[in-house]
């Protein structure tokens, strides 16, 4: 009678218990892909413009606690400048790990529209243009800073590019949490018609220069339009 090979003995064909050979690269529970939209330059740009946009915007809203009359609201806007240097901190520390250059090469505006922006944004300085104030920042300004991190967390590798997510993890929750703060500091501002009319001239006229611009980081902020 011919011996039968024993259903425990290992084949001679199988590969063997201490090599990877075969084996996939990722556990079956493990979804995440390797290639992201955005190779080494094109992140180390995109990070380069949200830290110079997010140091503008920490000048911005550092220069007006002092003209702004509302004690609640300077309180706030001291507040919320902290949060937007804090993010220029993040982002300055990620740019070297990026490019084997000076963050400071890379820390520039998208574009030549986008500082036209912020020139327009930070226009209003009497004491009484508080609305204006608070509309760029927090109607026009803010929803593009959401946005642009959205896409570029929700489009990036997960495994190559972790530490720029959790960045962006990070400076989001703070640009929700202020997007609503601001949004409730103008409601309790717009209590006329006269309000309602101020507020919206002056967030049509950012948001042109806006588009202009493309978004925080130019155009593609969003993916291609």
């Amino acid at each position: 009678m011919t011996d039968t090979a024993d259903s425990t003995t290992p084949s001679s064909t199988a590969p063997a218990s201490n090599t990877t050979d075969g084996r996939a690269p990722f556990a079956p529970w493990d979804r995440r892909e390797l290639p992201g939209s955005f190779d080494v330059e094109e992140t180390a740009r995109r990070v380069g413009n949200y830290k110079w946009a997010e140091m503008k915007l920490f000048e911005a809203l550092g220069g007006w606690v002092a003209t702004v009359p509302e004690l609640d609201i300077k309180l706030r806007l001291g507040t919320h400048c902290y949060h937007h240097a804090w993010h220029a901190e993040l982002w300055h520390k990620r740019l070297p790990e990026l490019r084997e250059m000076k963050p400071e090469r890379l820390t520039v505006p998208a574009n030549d529209e986008l500082v036209a922006f912020f020139d327009a944004m930070t226009e209003p300085e009497a004491p009484e243009l508080t609305i204006e104030k608070l509309v760029g920042v927090y109607r026009v300004l803010i929803p593009r800073f959401i946005a642009a991190y959205t896409f570029h967390m929700n489009n990036t590798s997960e495994i190559t590019d972790a530490p720029t997510i959790r960045t962006i993890k990070f400076a989001l929750q703070d640009e929700f949490d202020d997007w609503r703060d601001g949004e409730l500091m103008l409601q309790s501002l717009i209590s006329t018609p006269e309000h309602v009319e101020r507020a919206a001239t002056h967030q049509a006229k950012l948001e042109a220069l806006m588009v202009q611009a493309g978004g925080v980081a130019g155009p593609g902020s969003i993916g291609a339009s």
